[in-house]
């Protein structure tokens, strides 16, 4: 590769990183703020796996990262100027892919969406305050 086209590889190498379904629907979900994985699955009805091998990608990009709070991993957007980037996308193309909340059909256990059933399996769902 010459020297000229050597330059362009960065931005080559996001836009195949872009260029997948799968990841432009979970950075839609990372849009709203931090999610579990069991939400993000939940959420787009894909494997767990499958979701985390995607993740794994941005992850060595730069664009998201991750932590682990007991037995849910949390990723975020650590580059949110990836949303510009979309948002330049999708208004070439369309309006973008909506993803509607529609997970209450499969059972998501993160806090943020059965904050009463994490409670309760730490013992703290019974007890009332007085």
């Amino acid at each position: 590769m010459s020297n000229v086209l050597s330059s362009f590889q960065p931005p080559a190498d996001l836009y195949k990183l872009l260029a997948h379904p799968a990841r432009l629907a979970i950075l839609t979900v990372l849009r709203e703020g931090e999610q579990c994985v069991c939400h993000i699955e939940a959420m787009l009805k894909l494997r767990q796996a499958y979701i985390s091998q995607q993740l794994k990608l941005f992850k060595d990009a730069g664009i998201v990262s991750d932590r682990r709070d007991g037995w849910n991993i949390y990723y975020r957007v650590t580059r949110p100027e990836i949303f510009t980037v979309l948002d330049t996308m999708y208004s070439l193309t369309g309006q973008p892919p909506a993803i509607p909340h529609v997970h209450a059909k499969r059972t998501c256990p993160c806090p943020k969406c059965n904050p009463e059933q994490v409670a309760a399996a730490c013992g703290r769902g019974s007890q009332q305050q007085t």
